[in-house]
């Protein structure tokens, strides 16, 4: 009876230790972390609605909502008094992301492209 118990407590500890970060989630959720040696003042993502402000260097922001994202998007950064533009041609053939927890890596390469690196957090 002893080690019926101690395995149901056993699995149970082990339930909850797989708990993933993400099963609360309920939306698209995209972050940015800003690969580049420059700070980012501000980046826009796709509209108005997803603002992230003042990203230094190798740092995550904090995730923000979409309704629907793909897995690039248009990107605007202003960092000082310079801007860059990722502008994408088009979303024909690509899969609008389903719900979960996404980052785009950002840089800007020796020629001040933006360059965008998806990864499923």
């Amino acid at each position: 009876m002893k080690r019926l118990i101690i395995l149901c407590m056993s699995l149970g500890l082990m339930t909850m230790a797989c708990s993933d970060r993400d099963d609360d989630i309920t939306s698209i959720n995209i972050r940015i972390n800003n690969k580049s040696s420059l700070v980012f003042d501000e980046v826009l993502v796709g509209d108005e609605d997803h603002i992230y402000e003042a990203l230094d260097p190798d740092t995550y922001s904090e995730y923000k909502e979409f309704e629907t994202a793909y897995s690039y998007a248009y990107i605007r950064i202003t960092s000082g008094e310079e801007v860059y533009v990722l502008q994408p041609i088009d979303f024909v053939g690509e899969e609008i992301l389903p719900i979960g927890l996404y980052t785009y890596e950002l840089d800007i390469d020796t020629e001040g492209q933006v360059t965008l690196e998806f990864s499923i957090d």
